[in-house]
């Protein structure tokens, strides 16, 4: 049976979604900016790459949603 996360998890998650939408928007500036299409072609790749891993951490956090208590628990 899953657990639901740690709040040191979902800090970790939360900065990674942070870390990956702004390696999209470098990404994207940089193909937005370059004349060479392979260039271009590679970073639209890291583009929808880092929105893979994006996706993937969201997912994530909905899983959690799923298994999280409703209520904070008293320790």
């Amino acid at each position: 049976m899953k657990q639901p996360l740690t709040g040191k998890e979902l800090n970790y998650i939360v900065d990674s979604m942070s870390n990956e939408d702004l390696l999209m928007k470098q990404c994207a500036i940089l193909a937005s900016s370059t004349q060479q299409p392979a260039t271009h072609s590679l970073c639209m790749e890291m583009v929808s790459l880092h929105q893979q891993h994006c996706e993937a951490l969201m997912q994530s956090l909905y899983q959690h949603t799923q298994l999280a208590p409703m209520q904070p628990q008293s320790n």
